[in-house]
């Protein structure tokens, strides 16, 4: 919930600060072309999407980092669409993959981090089976 208030203030500082420099016309207008642009770009979100699923299969990425660029991207375009210079802003950053690889090298590494900490078995050790043998003798012949 803190984040909203943050980012509501951060989008109405910014877009009062440059609606006022640019004027209402011009804001109006950077609102439509980013709107305008970011379904565009949504709708050529395929190509993205093939591109990445291309390098995927080539061994390029990892599934984890082919998830993290395709969500990146798609919230990119939507926040493109949502009026708003700072929602533009990192919009494009997203989009574009300015920023898209620092976040997903930072978030896998976290991840590994986790996994090491938290993961209970050593390499090799949730493959073995803990049996006891019992061995039962009959004397009956």
């Amino acid at each position: 919930m803190i984040y909203f208030f943050i980012y509501l203030f951060l989008e109405t500082f910014v877009s009062v600060e440059i609606g006022s420099a640019i004027g209402p016309f011009w804001t109006f207008i950077e609102i439509v072309v980013s709107a305008f642009a970011g379904l565009l770009l949504l709708t050529n979100f395929r190509y993205t999407f093939f591109e990445n699923v291309r390098a995927m299969v080539e061994g390029e990425i990892t599934p984890e980092t082919f998830q993290k660029q395709n969500l990146s991207t798609l919230i990119g375009a939507i926040l493109l669409i949502v009026p708003g210079f700072f929602t533009d802003f990192i919009g494009i950053l997203l989009y574009f993959g300015v920023f898209t690889n620092l976040i997903v090298n930072r978030l896998s590494k976290r991840e590994k981090n986790s996994n090491i900490k938290t993961d209970q078995f050593q390499e090799g050790e949730c493959d073995v089976i803990d049996v006891e043998i019992i061995e039962r003798h009959d004397d009956r012949k």
